[in-house]
């Protein structure tokens, strides 16, 4: 199965009826992480629960299924980033794949720039630039 690298988050859910309405609700992790905005729109993709356990062994991996998702980046890793937003210190917003925050100091709005990767967390991680403009 093919993943767009535009996939914001993944979780299971199961679709529930609310008056005339089918319901499938969104984790509060997701939004708390800002993976998801209310009141934004996207676009939703289903795979019956049958399906995904099915899977063939190679699309399985032999780590352990995790709560949360991993962060998208590591530490040392060189990046290249459009700086989108100000955060409320001054510094730099860039956001990776399933929306996943790069902070970066000294950074202003529409600046393209490389990074390093200096610190990583679940849902944020810092870098350093080390070339303007790219």
């Amino acid at each position: 199965m093919e993943i767009s690298d535009q996939l914001l988050c993944l979780f299971s859910a199961e679709v529930t009826v609310k008056d005339d309405e089918y319901v499938v609700e969104i984790p509060r992790s997701e939004v708390e992480a800002g993976s998801v905005e209310p009141g934004d729109v996207y676009r939703v993709a289903l795979i019956s629960q049958a399906e995904a356990e099915t899977r063939t062994e190679t699309e399985t991996t032999s780590e352990p299924a995790e709560s949360e998702p991993q962060p998208p980046v590591e530490e040392g890793e060189i990046r290249y980033v459009e700086i989108e937003d100000i955060g409320k210190q001054g510094d730099g917003i860039a956001r990776v794949e399933r929306g996943y925050v790069i902070i970066v100091p000294d950074a202003e709005i529409g600046e393209r720039v490389k990074v390093e990767v200096t610190e990583v967390k679940s849902n944020f991680a810092v870098g350093e630039i080390i070339e303007d403009e790219y």
